[in-house]
């Protein structure tokens, strides 16, 4: 068993460096845009990203989830990557064919400018040419290869950075350009996929559907539709809302300072990575539960201060001279600063979300998480409704907060009801206590002392970490 954790440990930081360097390559790309790019014009990119995000679930249609789980049972594995490569092949040239076709009325109906239709049509290719990618991939991490996998990802992710820097910099193909560059990114994948398809599908190309095996593949996978539409939904719903209230500069703006979210998102994930396989190989101890509380203790500590880190010092970094005149993000966007600690929040209630996932795992009533996902959904589009007419894009931001806030409440009572652990209550409120009043004690010195606001800020982020180390050294009675 050891050597098979290990395993699994070796894989998960495998697959993880590669997800981790895709989202920090992403946003090194950031700056670049908001030099490049006008607020309207990432806005509208930004809105473009959030329908292929959306529109890539129905692409797809879970088949990858009905691969892992067929293949991973059939004796004719090549028969059921065929059978699911040729359904998402067929699937993308209907509805990519569709999308290309009617571009105009999409544009309209995602509220951006009639004359970008084309920038729909690149998002059509995009999509079409990564559902083709899906299944390689999925085949991959079954046969564990993983190397491969990240080599793959790698190379289409250096291929992504270099055409964003051709096509906007050299070429100044506007904001068109990302999407050239996601197009020869994916077309990179592909290729270096070839193998793999050349491997199953030299068997015959000429191939006959198994109706059977189709309706019991298509009978698993719909479910993962709605769950994966309502997971997005949480995450980018905020920027179609934001086109049609506050237009797309606004979006653009909201869009380059969410992106700093990205390190505690990181944060998150790499914890979630490590959390699943951890409490599902000790879930048969006899002091699980007392485990289970104490990793939530110590992850709260630790965000907390990634949080308050981020919140508090990433505004003056953006706004600082970096190598000259140079700043992280354009001063166009800094309209958007207020959003960044919002933002932030938002991931750090999700980790909450993730550590309260034992409960439904073990108990294996992971149905619940589609219904909690739905809520996060609903809160994140009233909640975008409601405020952002009155505050703007502010208003998105606390958008995302409560969204989150309220799918890890709902787990939590959820999780307490089925697999009830002895959290560290009074703990976990001695690091509220302390987060809170160093927000306030930040924003007072700020406010009221500006001259010595970094100093003030930079001493209490060094003294948070021993107040947490006491707070969890003390027993909790």
């Amino acid at each position: 068993m050891a050597k098979d954790i290990k395993r699994l440990g070796k894989e998960t930081l495998i697959y993880g460096t590669s997800t981790v360097l895709a989202r920090l390559l992403n946003f090194c790309l950031v700056p670049f845009y908001t030099y490049y790019l006008l607020p309207g014009q990432y806005g509208e990119i930004a809105t473009v990203f959030a329908a292929i995000a959306l529109l890539s679930v129905v692409f797809l249609f879970g088949m990858d989830q009905s691969y892992l789980r067929f293949a991973s049972e059939a004796q004719d594995k090549n028969k059921v990557f065929r059978q699911c490569f040729y359904g998402v092949l067929l699937n993308g040239l209907l509805l990519g064919g569709l999308l290309y076709f009617c571009s105009k009325p999409v544009t309209a109906l995602i509220g951006l400018p009639q004359e970008s239709y084309g920038l729909i049509r690149l998002a059509a290719a995009i999509l079409f040419l990564d559902v083709l990618n899906m299944i390689p991939f999925t085949k991959l991490r079954l046969e564990r290869r993983a190397w491969y996998f990240a080599g793959v990802r790698t190379a289409s992710i250096v291929v992504n950075v270099l055409g964003n820097i051709l096509f906007i910099a050299v070429l100044k193909k506007g904001p068109a350009s990302i999407l050239w560059a996601n197009i020869f990114a994916s077309l990179a994948s592909l290729i270096l996929l070839s193998p793999v398809l050349w491997q199953e599908l030299k068997q015959g190309f000429c191939f006959r559907f198994d109706l059977k095996l189709e309706k019991e593949l298509f009978a698993f996978a719909w479910p993962f539709v709605p769950s994966g539409l309502a997971s997005l939904l949480v995450s980018v719903i905020d920027k179609p809302i934001l086109v049609h209230l506050v237009g797309t500069e606004q979006v653009g703006i909201y869009q380059a300072n969410f992106k700093i979210g990205v390190f505690m998102m990181l944060l998150v994930s790499m914890f979630d990575q490590a959390w699943r396989p951890f409490f599902l190989a000790h879930a048969k101890d006899a002091d699980a539960q007392d485990t289970f509380s104490k990793v939530l203790s110590y992850f709260s500590a630790l965000a907390s201060w990634f949080l308050l880190g981020l919140s508090l010092l990433m505004p003056i970094i953006i706004q600082s001279n970096l190598f000259g005149n140079f700043h992280l993000i354009s001063p166009d966007y800094w309209g958007g600063l207020s959003v960044i600690p919002l933002v932030l929040t938002g991931y750090f209630f999700y980790g909450l979300y993730i550590n309260f996932m034992v409960g439904p795992v073990l108990t294996k009533k992971t149905r619940v998480l589609m219904w909690i996902t739905l809520l996060g959904a609903a809160v994140s589009i009233s909640t975008n409704l409601a405020l952002v007419p009155k505050m703007g894009i502010v208003g998105a931001g606390w958008a995302v907060a409560l969204s989150y806030a309220s799918m890890a409440a709902a787990l939590f009572i959820f999780t307490h009801k089925v697999y009830p652990i002895a959290y560290e209550y009074k703990k976990l409120a001695s690091i509220a206590f302390v987060c809170v009043a160093t927000a306030v004690l930040s924003y007072y010195a700020g406010k009221h002392y500006p001259a010595y606001s970094l100093h003030a800020k930079c001493t209490l982020l060094t003294l948070y970490p021993l107040c947490m180390w006491f707070i969890l050294k003390t027993k909790n009675k």
